[in-house]
């Protein structure tokens, strides 16, 4: 195969150490797919400045491959949520949707964005998140948010457990022998070369928590090549 195939986690607002991925390590060519795993939100200090790069990338059609994440479903609901609001006699209230949206990092991207509600984010934004894709199937991987809910007969039908699980147990017959691969939870950068590297596990976690700053081994952003296997680690360089 003559080209890489990049997986990226969890990015959550930081906009310089996702320029510095891919501009000084990755180097994509026109032919390289970048596959994302969402939350591009959230908890960073510029998560518009996040998608507008993304954005410029597709419309330098470099070959991105984008999935949702629990935070931009969560933006989208606040969005809708407060554009269907009643006013009360003029005056205009954060909605439930937004006020818990806000305490899982809504905040900062709010502030990126320079409003207030979640309503006032301009629409193309929402659309964007709108376009995104909850899972991709591979010749080898699934590639996922946050995992699969592998209790039931069909786990590619809990479109939930792809945004939110937490803690799931791989059953390989359900999904073809094939590996998954995740975000979403974080982990340790030990642990995460140890499961690129055995044979054993049948899923990869890459979410390296790129926004936790105070625990040794981690807050970087990750890039896992599917071809190779090379791991790619970027320091956080937005806080």
């Amino acid at each position: 195969m003559n080209y890489r195939r990049w997986v990226i986690p969890d990015i959550h607002g930081c906009s310089k150490t996702l320029r510095a991925l891919i501009g000084q390590q990755i180097k994509p060519g026109a032919n390289d797919e970048l596959w994302f795993l969402g939350d591009y939100i959230d908890r960073g200090p510029d998560s518009k400045g996040v998608i507008d790069y993304l954005m410029e990338l597709q419309s330098r059609e470099y070959n991105l491959k984008l999935l949702l994440g629990n935070h931009e479903d969560y933006c989208i609901k606040a969005w809708e949520a407060d554009k269907s609001a009643k006013r009360f006699l003029g005056m205009r209230f954060k909605n439930k949707t937004q006020k818990v949206w806000e305490l899982h990092g809504g905040t900062q991207t709010l502030e990126s964005f320079g409003v207030e509600f979640a309503g006032d984010i301009p629409e193309k934004y929402i659309k964007w998140m709108r376009g995104l894709r909850y899972y991709a199937e591979l010749e080898n991987y699934i590639i996922v948010h946050a995992g699969l809910n592998f209790s039931i007969d069909d786990p590619l039908s809990d479109k939930f457990a792809m945004l939110w699980t937490k803690d799931f147990k791989v059953d390989p017959a359900k999904i073809r022998h094939k590996k998954v691969i995740h975000g979403h939870t974080p982990v340790d950068l030990e642990f995460l070369d140890h499961v690129i590297r055995s044979k054993q596990y049948h899923f990869i976690d890459l979410d390296n928590g790129v926004y936790i700053n105070n625990r040794p081994g981690y807050g970087n952003l990750t890039a896992f090549e599917l071809n190779t296997g090379q791991l790619l680690v970027q320091p956080n360089v937005d806080f």
